[in-house]
């Protein structure tokens, strides 16, 4: 199986020593997001964990004890968008993330490392030539250190839109236009591009529409062949393994606009305060009403072992 940090948080950026202890405990608890009462527990063994996907935009403050995770294999997802303040106030400067990308591939495998440019989308400040100029100054850092970026273009969410009020939708022509150049980047810097729920019309030589956590990325990633089972994705479009996720919504701290997974401000900061390091949930603790169910968990991995 796939064990997910990141669809609704940022679990290296936040909360790291959370995680690290729930390695130590060898366990930890999930309430479900739309039944509260309901907790699902997962063993965190390596015996039956494929792979821990993390997707983060800060994985420094998990770097000091990555060695605590050397049993298990690993994807990381880091996004490092050129946006500023403005609209990530609380992200780290972009050069700083990005040493910490390149020091955390050394440590992992450049394999098993994708930056992820997402979500696109254009305004004044942002432009179509902002974007292509700074997607090839990151390409060009990055260079070496990953050999796959994923990129995405705006969704509209109804708490986008709230949050983020000015932006609008990417055109077919703008995404035509930057694509166009992205790939051209990528190519010179040894980037295949995977789009991520986008139009496969942009498909291009070193440009796919097979989604970020598909099958095939991460049977290149560990190696092998995995047996997935059969089950019904998040979106129609999306191929991406994005079940039994440990995070819990509105405790992102970065505050970006255009984020999916938070509902206000004041939800993730009473949320962020409810958080025990040692607790084996992220955010608060067992209730005397919670019904705890532990996960069917087991390796996806074919007994035939067959390296790409």
């Amino acid at each position: 199986m796939i064990l997910n940090t990141g669809s609704r948080t940022d679990i290296p950026a936040y909360y790291g020593e959370w995680f690290y202890n729930r390695i130590k405990a060898g366990h930890v608890l999930v309430r479900n997001p739309y039944y509260p009462t309901q907790v699902t527990k997962y063993f965190l063994s390596p015996e039956v964990i494929d792979a821990i996907v993390f997707c983060t935009k800060n994985p420094a403050p998990m770097l000091d004890g990555l060695s605590m995770l050397s049993s298990f294999d690993m994807l990381w997802f880091v996004t490092i968008t050129p946006y500023g303040r403005d609209v990530e106030p609380y992200v780290p400067p972009k050069e700083r993330v990005m040493d910490s990308f390149r020091r955390l591939s050394v440590m992992a495998g450049s394999g098993r490392m994708s930056w992820r440019y997402d979500p696109v989308f254009i305004t004044g400040k942002y432009s179509i030539s902002y974007h292509v100029e700074q997607f090839g100054k990151m390409a060009e850092a990055l260079s070496g250190y990953t050999n796959q970026c994923v990129v995405s273009f705006i969704d509209l969410y109804e708490k986008t839109r709230r949050n983020f009020p000015m932006v609008r939708a990417v055109t077919a022509q703008e995404q035509e236009g930057l694509i166009n150049e992205f790939s051209k980047i990528a190519k010179t810097n040894g980037l295949q591009i995977h789009l991520c729920c986008e139009n496969e019309g942009l498909v291009r030589e070193n440009v796919d529409a097979d989604g970020c956590m598909s099958k095939a990325v991460m049977e290149s990633a560990l190696g092998c062949r995995l047996d997935v089972p059969k089950k019904k994705p998040a979106r129609r479009e999306c191929q991406c393994l994005l079940g039994a996720d440990i995070g819990t919504y509105n405790t992102c701290g970065h505050g970006c606009l255009y984020c999916y997974a938070n509902y206000d401000k004041e939800t993730v900061i009473k949320n962020m305060k409810m958080h025990d390091a040692a607790s084996p949930l992220l955010i608060g603790n067992i209730r005397e009403e919670d019904v705890i169910n532990t996960a069917e968990q087991k390796s996806w991995k074919n007994g035939q072992l067959e390296l790409f």
